[in-house]
Order: C-alpha cells, then structure tokens, then sequence
C-alpha cells in the first residue's frame, strides 16, 4: 500500500514539472521562444552584488542620514528633558535663596540692586517731618491754652481768697484759725463776687443762662444734724448724719446777704464740716490772635471750699477752677487768623493722608513677610522634613513695622482731634496732646532701624534685644521687694513725712532715692516726734539704700553690660549662624542682569520653566525661558 503511495507522488511531481516548463507569461513576452512555444528560463547568476563574499567595511546609506540626525536630536531633547526636570528643585532653592536675599537687603542696596527708589524710607523721612512740624505747632497754642488757665486760676484766687500770698500753702490754698477769720474770708468771697466788674483786669464776667439773666451764686453748709461737745468732761453727744443746707443769690453785696439771711450764717463750729461756695464764670482767651488762631470762649466753674472734717482747729480753705471751653457763638475778626486756620486744617490733612500711606506700604511689607516665611518654611519641611526655628521665624516678622503703624494710627487720630480743636467743634488738648506726642516718640525711635543697618550704630539695638528678657525677669524679682518696701514706708512713716503719706508719693520717693537723689532731705524731714518711728525710719531707709543701690542696681546694669559684651564679641568673632543664615550663604551674589532687572523680577511674571528646540541642519539649541 506504501509502495503504492510513493508511486503515485513521484508521478504526479514529472507532471506538475514538465507543466511549469510549457507554461506561458502573457506579461512577460520578451522571454518568450516561438519556436518551443515556451518560457525561456534565464541563465542563473555566478555572484550577487548584494552578498559579501568577504569581509568589507560598511558604508551608510546617504537616504539614511536624515533619520539619523532626528534620532539623535530626539536623543538630546530626551537627555536635556530629563536633566531639566532633575533640576527643578535647584532652581527652586535659588529663586528663593534670591528672594529672601533680597527681603534682608538695606534700601541702599534694593535700590543698588533693581534700582526702585526706597519709597517707603521716602514717606519716613517726610512723615518724620510732618509730624514734628505739626506737633510742634499745636504744642504751642497748647501751652497757651494751659498758660491762660494757669494765669486764671491765679487771679482768681488773689482777687477771691482774703490774705492771699501768692503759693499754696500745702495741697490747700490758705488755712485761718479763728472763727473771725472764717467769717471774713467767707464774707470776702461774697463782697469780691459782687464787684468782679469792678476789680477784674481780664475780659472776665457773670455767666448767663439761656434767658440771658445772670447765674446765681449758691452757698451751702454742712453739718452734723446734732451734736453736744463737752471736752472738759470727756464727754459728747453726736448724731453722725450730715445735713446740708444750700442758699443762692445774686451778685450782691455781704452786707445784704446778712440782712436777709442772718440765720443762715450763725454757724456752729463743733458741728460744722464744710462750706462749699460755687458759681460760674465766662471769659475769652485773646492771646491765640497773636499766633493766627481763633480766640476760645472759657467757662469757669469755680468752687471754693472750707474744709473743717479735721475738727483740729485748722480751716482749710480751697479754691478749685474747672474749665470748659468752646467754640465763641457771636464772632467776629479781622486779619490772616481765619486764614491761617484753613492753612492749618490743609496741612493736617496733608498729615493723615502721609501717614496712611505710610500703613499701606508697612502693612504690604508684612504681608509679604508672611508669604516668604510659609514658602521658606515649606522648603524646609520638603527638603530637610524639619520645621523652622523660633528665631528664624522672629526675623521675618519685623516689628519695626508693627512699631511704624501703631505711631501711623495714633498720628492719624491726633491729626483728626487737632482738626476738630482747630475747627472749635473739641476742646480736648490734653487727649490731642497724648496722641501726637505719642506717635512723634514712636516715629523718632523708628529712626532707629535705619540706623541698625550700620554695624557701629547697631550695637544698641542688639544690646537691648538681648538684655531685654534678662532684665524683665530680674525687674519682676527685685519689683516684690520695691512693693514691699513701698506699703511698709506708706504705714509706717506716712503719718509723720510728707514724702510717704500716699503710695504713689512713697514709689516716687523710694525711686528718688534708688537713683541717688534728695537723700538727705527726707532724712531731715522725718519729724522725731516719735521714738520708734524715728529709729525705724533710720534702719527702713539705711536698708533700702544699701540694698538697691548697692545690690540690685548693680546687678542690673552688670546686666546690660554682660549682654553689650556679647554682641562686641559677635561682632568681632562673627554670630551663630541659624538655619536661615546658612541658607542664604550658600549663595555668593545677588544676580543683576545686564538692564538692571534681575532673575527674581522675572520670575515674579512667570513662574514656571519651559523649553523650546530650534533645527539647524542637524544641530539643536535648547533654551530655557523664566
């Protein structure tokens, strides 16, 4: 069966071969023989061109070169990628090592740097000016205002205080002794009243109410509502409820006050507490024309007093004047005063305007602060997985700009209340005064940061930020034993010195003495009418003396001088360099480019990387643009 097979292959095969050789190419006739009537077969070939038969070089294929050249750009394109995005993170590290070298930079050198004009040192300078200008106008029509008081209330009490010499005797203006003396100097008061007109050499007169009739004079008594004394039998007899009993009149005459009102000063001294006599006065302060200013309308409130709470036989009497002023309702000058006011109003102005700009730019600058400090932080924590020290996070809130607009607001409310003293809608110089005077003093002290730039000026500032803590926590220790001192002089020796009969006159004279001054007159001055008291004063005072100035003053200006030590040797051998030090030295300069514009100005438009590729033939240029 096998055999059978195999034959039938083999002729099926002599067929299929003399089949190809008698078959005919219609589209290939130039191969054809007419005379077989079949396909010539063409000659079989002794070497190929493309068969090496031996080892040759190679030689490239010139249709090949341009492929080549893409492949090897892509290559390049694809390696300077890669490197790109390697060092992304550089790049990032220098623009904010830039930025940051940049926000510590002097204005000296930012303007060095992009060459901006330091516009807020600008509105500094100008402000400083402005304001002590201004406070040193209103400063003067101030002391006007306090003189004309002052100058009053002295008048007053010659022309209404019998026997008067001209000083207070103590924190009372005169004392009398006897009952006639009482009587006079209450009955003098009265007489003076009634001829003010005619004594008076100020624009000085009654005031008036709003019917134009003259305010009354008005003179009360109080007293005990029963008593009976017998000192010579140890003996009384008191009800300790007070009366007061009150009388007004005109400007009359004493003489016809006792005529009509015999009763009412038949007075019982053992009961008597005190006499109060009020009435009220108007006057015009003119002296403000000499300096261009509208003239103020005064009320005097005046209130007289004879104190006998004391019972010692010592009457003391007072005389107590509160102002008020206002703005004059019928008026009417002429010259450069109203003028003048309207200058002024301007100029005030001109102030707040300067000074909110000031704000502005202070409060950008903190803003600013803010966002470098979380960048810089957020840097810190990517890279090094830390946070960023208490100090270093100190030195990007600078609280020399907190300091700049704190004296901004307060000079912005003193302008106002100025302009509403000058415009006679306020009468509050002492509110005005505080405020200006205040923001002048913080302006003044700002001065000093500029200065701080400096190494030979900036030794102060550093010393008193490093002894400040140390000094604070040594203050409190020693401010226990100042306390403790204070209360046992104001118990102790208060009844028999005037320096010790209140606390604050006992702080201000334990000061005095802290400072070396006035030693030995309140030595001298302690009454020795007392024994103890004097012996006890002697071991109160020589111990206070010994222990402050000797022991603690010493130990806080050894302080100071420890911590102004510390910085002359930082300042020689160099400080301790914190992280955020360290950082910006790993960068040796600042980059300017060549129009003055530097690498951070760019990068503030654009902040991002991105790359271009330019074909040249077979050479390719890689930019990078910020």
């Amino acid at each position: 069966m096998l055999l059978t097979a195999l034959l039938c292959s083999l002729f099926l095969s002599a067929v299929g071969q003399q089949m190809h050789d008698e078959w005919l190419d219609p589209y290939d006739m130039l191969n054809y023989d007419p005379g077989t009537k079949s396909m010539r077969k063409p000659a079989e070939p002794t070497s190929y061109t493309n068969v090496a038969n031996e080892r040759r070089e190679y030689t490239q294929d010139p249709s090949q070169a341009e492929f080549t050249s893409c492949n090897q750009q892509a290559d390049l394109l694809e390696e300077v990628i890669t490197i790109s995005v390697m060092s992304q993170d550089l790049v990032k590290e220098e623009n904010l090592r830039d930025d940051l070298r940049y926000y510590f930079m002097s204005p000296c050198e930012k303007y060095r740097t992009r060459r901006h004009i330091p516009w807020k040192m600008g509105v500094q300078i100008l402000k400083i000016v402005m304001i002590t200008t201004q406070l040193v106008l209103f400063g003067l029509s101030n002391q006007l205002v306090v003189a004309y008081k002052e100058e009053n209330t002295m008048a007053l009490k010659n022309l209404f205080l019998k026997d008067y010499s001209g000083v207070d005797e103590d924190d009372f203006s005169i004392s009398v002794y006897t009952q006639r003396a009482v009587y006079d100097s209450l009955f003098h008061v009265i007489d003076q009243y009634s001829r003010l007109g005619q004594l008076s050499v100020g624009p000085i007169s009654y005031a008036e109410d709003e019917d134009g009739r003259t305010k009354l004079i008005t003179i009360c008594k109080e007293y005990y509502k029963r008593g009976n004394l017998e000192p010579s039998d140890k003996a009384y007899d008191i009800d300790a409820q007070l009366e007061t009993v009150c009388m007004s009149n005109g400007p009359k005459t004493a003489k016809e006050w006792k005529t009509q009102n015999a009763s009412f000063f038949d007075l019982d001294f053992y009961r008597l507490v005190d006499i109060k006599i009020t009435f009220q006065l108007k006057g015009i302060n003119l002296q403000t024309v000499r300096s261009r200013e509208l003239p103020d309308c005064y009320s005097f409130n005046v209130m007289i007093t004879f104190d006998n709470q004391c019972h010692s036989g010592l009457v003391k009497i007072f005389l107590d004047i509160d102002f008020e002023s206002s703005a004059c309702r019928d008026w009417k000058i002429s010259g450069t005063a109203e003028k003048n006011t309207h200058y002024l109003l301007v100029f005030d102005g001109f102030v707040i305007l300067v000074c909110i700009t000031s704000a502005a730019l202070c409060t950008r600058s903190i803003i600013l602060a803010v966002r470098l400090l979380k960048r810089f932080s957020l840097f810190f924590h990517e890279n090094f997985n830390r946070k960023v020290c208490e100090d270093d996070q100190k030195e990007f809130l600078n609280g020399w700009y907190v300091l700049v607009i704190i004296s901004d607001v307060l000079a912005i409310i003193g302008s106002i209340l100025k302009m509403e003293i000058q415009s006679k809608s306020l009468t509050s110089y002492d509110v005005c005064s505080i405020f200006l005077g205040t923001s002048t003093l913080l302006v003044w002290v700002g001065v000093i940061r500029y200065l701080g730039y400096f190494q030979k000026y900036n030794v102060l500032i550093l010393t008193l930020k490093a002894a400040f803590p140390k000094v604070l926590r040594f203050c409190c220790c020693a401010g226990m034993i100042y306390l403790g001192y204070t209360f046992c002089g104001w118990i102790v020796l208060g009844p028999y010195h005037e320096k010790f009969e209140g606390l604050s006159r006992v702080a201000e004279c334990l000061f005095s003495l802290l400072n070396g001054d006035d030693m030995f007159t309140t030595f001298a001055q302690l009454k020795d009418t007392n024994t103890l008291v004097w012996l006890f004063s002697r071991a109160y005072l020589y111990s206070f003396i010994s222990l402050f100035i000797y022991m603690v003053l010493s130990l806080f200006i050894a302080l100071i001088t420890d911590s102004y030590e510390t910085i002359k040797n930082y300042q020689r051998d160099g400080f301790p360099l914190t992280d955020l030090q360290k950082f910006l030295q790993e960068h040796k300069d600042f980059p300017v480019t060549d129009n003055g514009h530097t690498d951070v100005e760019l990068r503030d438009s654009m902040c991002y990387c991105c790359y271009c590729r330019r074909y040249d033939g077979a050479h390719i240029d890689v930019k990078m643009l910020q």
